[in-house]
């Protein structure tokens, strides 16, 4: 079997996705993107248990599925959705001194998601997971 296209293309493609979440969100370089992109990740994950974790994990292109994936410590406690300024303030808790996450960090990333997945995976997925998912990726 030939090489599967996504991993192919997995660079390019993540490199897509930073653009589009940068200029989303309105940051200056793909690098202050990087960390709002991980902050973001990281506070959905914290929402799942390990199983609808990886639901999710298979929608992702294969270099955000690495990212999401990534060092997770799977013995922290579960934390319930929350509202979207809490969350945010947990986005913007990651390296703080180097996180240029705007308040509409989430939501800048869903819509960069959903430009650059399967939309419709994607909500599949999203419906199978616990109440507060799919407005976690909400995107105004």
């Amino acid at each position: 079997m030939p090489v599967p296209q996504e991993y192919k293309r997995a660079s390019h493609d993540f490199d897509k996705f930073m653009v589009d979440a940068r200029d989303i969100s309105g940051l200056a370089t793909t690098h202050q993107t990087y960390t709002m992109v991980q902050g973001v990740l990281q506070a959905f994950r914290r929402r799942l248990d390990v199983r609808e974790a990886l639901l999710f994990a298979d929608v992702l292109p294969p270099v955000l599925r690495a990212l999401f994936v990534a060092d997770w410590d799977i013995d922290a406690p579960r934390l319930p959705f929350a509202d979207r300024a809490t969350m945010t303030r947990e986005v913007q808790a990651l390296r703080p001194d180097h996180n240029f996450a705007p308040d509409s960090s989430i939501g800048d990333v869903a819509a960069a998601l959903r430009r650059n997945i399967d939309a419709a995976a994607l909500e599949r997925v999203l419906a199978a997971l616990p109440p507060g998912a799919a407005d976690f990726w909400r995107s105004d």
